[in-house]
């Protein structure tokens, strides 16, 4: 087994380590989502918090973890009536990205269990995890079959297995812990919830700081066992007081005052539902008790908003996580009560206020670590969104700056084509483990999903041939069918966004900019990757490679000018060169062009028109589905964009279009129009 990095050897990341502990000492706070960027030595924290954490008792040989004290009654591995006990450490059992839903919550032998009657079942990830923690990297990129069976365990403290009438259920209570890097992406807002707390880390801009992240990082890798046994004192210290602040935990109170100030807080900021003041509470009763204290203080609440909040208050994926620490603070102070306790217990005044933060590193193995530089993450750092946008080109007459989008609104389904094989999602149709079933195969490899009525119908032919004598249905492996399903996949849309004069008229792209901002929303909820294209001036640039991070496209086209010629051809080849890399990239995942323009073409060489459509015909070669958002306005439309649309082998759609209200709108009229002529 490796050796892992101290935890008290981390340097800085005061919040982080404060976050992690304080689910040590209290498990029910509902565990630690971390954003931040890459590098940042958020998954070595992580994986340090396990060995500080208190043994676990357990019956002994039960797979599920059971706690001999109150065994589960329902465990597959029971009944544990008179089971002995034994004690073990604490797992952190980690959840690949891509695992299996089999690996998750276990597998179950269907072949065995239809020929045998036995109930064969490998527990899988949520069983290991039971009463451990549940570590996920890159939590955001998590399929999202996967995050429903996280999100049914969370909310019930169990797992459930069913599958042809056979079913198994097993406990499954663990700490959620998980690391993401936002330009990959968010996460869904229901997982987000599941959370009960969000740090942001970012790398510290101090050099001292930096050089002892170095030193301290060589001097593990030269020699894990003396760099381990070096810090053997500060970790035996932390975790004494892990156990202590637990044992203290049943015994801090909680006062009317202090839940007066939490609902008021979670009120105020206007997040949904009650699980925040639940979270809120949790919080602050675990930095009391972490304190060494058994009363709750204002401190400790405003602690915990830092925390529990800031995730809690995103209305979409655009919006940046973030708290108004001023109105934090005046809302506290509104709702204080005359008897708020002052601190008073070891800790107090440490990070993070209220007595709850992490120990004072101390001089270390090391030499005394630099004091940490790191408050609040700069927004730098935080979020993609504050990249800087691209260099204008072209630049010339008639370059105007940046406008802001228009409101979003609900857009008509833009779909491919086809049935695809690809990354499970929400916009087209697709071969997937998980939809309606549309037939049966035979399996290859091992059998997930049964089609009972094709198993019944191949074994029955051959049940006299078999000695059937009895009841039961004589089932062999070549009898077996595997069901066929068609769900949904996500698609890669690329945005070509036409910027030249043409469509610099402020009100024409702000709206311009509100569409691409309504489709941008649409494929966060169709768990799509977006890239961005723009073409103005001279040239084209990819403005945002292929992502998984439509706040980051959404970062870029607000702070995109406009003016200059029309390169539609200089557009339409650089997204042809994006969609040929990325086919080699991910060839499963099919591509859905947006072409977002008003048709003109003026720039590009002595004929723009003829080259951009040759441009276009290379993406109608190639395949790709293809819409163009049709901007053009006024009494006298030209037609251009349908053209277009014409050569790449797709559609077009005009902005109004676009709305699926209107559309809907639309169909009423025509609807009305049909009843009123049947009543004529």
């Amino acid at each position: 087994m490796s050796t892992r990095y101290p935890f008290t050897a981390v340097v800085g990341m005061d919040d982080l380590r404060l976050a992690l502990l304080l689910n040590a000492v209290s498990p029910a706070v509902g565990g630690v989502l971390v954003r931040g960027e890459k590098g940042t030595a958020k998954s070595t924290a992580v994986r340090a918090l396990a060995e500080l954490l208190p043994e676990v008792p357990v019956v002994a040989g039960c797979r599920f973890s059971c706690d001999p004290a109150s065994p589960d009654p329902g465990c597959p591995d029971g009944p544990h009536d008179d089971a002995p006990g034994t004690v073990r450490p604490a797992r952190m059992v980690e959840l690949p990205v891509g695992a299996s839903e089999d690996r998750l919550v276990g597998a179950l032998d269907i072949e065995k269990a239809l020929a045998e009657g036995v109930k064969a079942f490998e527990p899988g990830l949520l069983a290991a995890a039971h009463r451990g923690i549940l570590y996920v990297d890159e939590v955001n990129l998590l399929s999202d079959h996967l995050i429903d069976h996280l999100l049914d365990a969370a909310a019930m403290g169990a797992s459930h297995v069913e599958r042809e009438g056979v079913s198994v259920r097993h406990a499954a209570r663990f700490l959620l812990v998980g690391t993401m890097n936002p330009e990959e992406g968010e996460l869904r807002p229901q997982l987000l919830d599941r959370f009960g707390l969000t740090v942001e880390v970012a790398a510290s801009r101090d050099p001292e700081q930096r050089v002892e992240v170095v030193r301290r990082r060589l001097a593990f890798e030269d020699d894990p066992a003396a760099f381990t046994a070096r810090w053997a004192g500060e970790e035996a210290a932390l975790r004494e007081r892990i156990v202590a602040a637990r044992a203290l935990l049943s015994q801090v109170t909680l006062g009317d005052a202090v839940l007066l100030q939490i609902a008021a807080t979670c009120a105020a900021f206007e997040v949904d539902g009650m699980r925040a003041d639940i979270v809120m509470a949790r919080t602050a009763t675990a930095l009391a008790a972490w304190a060494g204290r058994t009363e709750v203080t204002s401190e400790d609440v405003r602690q915990a908003a830092l925390l529990a909040l800031p995730h809690r208050r995103r209305r979409s994926p655009f919006d940046a996580p973030g708290l108004d620490e001023d109105k934090l603070d005046e809302t506290l102070e509104q709702f204080k009560g005359d008897d708020d306790p002052e601190p008073d217990g070891p800790g107090d005044g440490g990070p993070g206020g209220g007595g709850g933060g992490v120990p004072p590193q101390g001089d270390g193995p090391e030499g005394p670590a630099p004091e940490s530089a790191e408050g609040p993450a700069p927004e730098s750092a935080e979020v993609p969104e504050s990249a800087p946008a691209p260099a204008p080109q072209g630049a010339g007459a008639g370059e105007r700056a940046a406008v802001k989008a228009g409101e979003p609104f609900r857009t008509k389904v833009l779909s491919v084509p086809g049935l695809g094989e690809g990354a499970a999602g929400r916009r087209s149709r697709s071969r997937t483990e998980h939809g309606r079933t549309t037939g049966s195969t035979r399996p290859r490899g091992a059998l997930t999903k049964l089609h009972l009525a094709a198993t019944v119908q191949a074994a029955a032919p051959h049940q006299r041939a078999r000695g059937r004598s009895g009841p039961g249905l004589v089932v062999r492996r070549d009898d077996l069918r595997q069901a066929t399903r068609e769900g949904r996949e996500g698609n890669l849309v690329l945005f070509a966004v036409d910027a030249s004069g043409s469509m610099a008229a402020r009100q024409r792209m702000s709206a311009v900019k509100g569409a691409v901002l309504s489709l941008l929303l649409d494929a966060y909820q169709r768990r799509d990757k977006v890239g961005l294209v723009t073409f103005r001036g001279r040239d084209a640039e990819v403005a945002l490679p292929p992502t998984s991070s439509v706040d980051a496209a959404a970062a870029r086209l607000e702070k995109l000018p406009t003016g200059g010629r029309t390169p539609l051809s200089a557009g339409l080849l650089k997204a042809h060169d994006v969609l040929r890399v990325e086919r080699l990239r991910d060839p499963s995942r099919r591509p859905l062009l947006v072409v977002v323009t008003d048709g003109r073409a003026t720039g590009g060489g002595a004929d723009p028109v003829a080259l951009a459509a040759r441009a276009a015909r290379l993406h109608a070669a190639d395949g790709t589905a293809s819409v163009v958002v049709d901007c053009e306005t006024g009494p006298v439309r030209l037609g251009l964009a349908g053209n277009l649309a014409r050569e790449l082998g797709g559609t077009a759609v005009t902005l109004d279009e676009l709305r699926a209200d209107s559309i809907a709108g639309l169909v009423r009229d025509v609807q009305a129009d049909n009843a009123t002529r049947r009543a004529a």
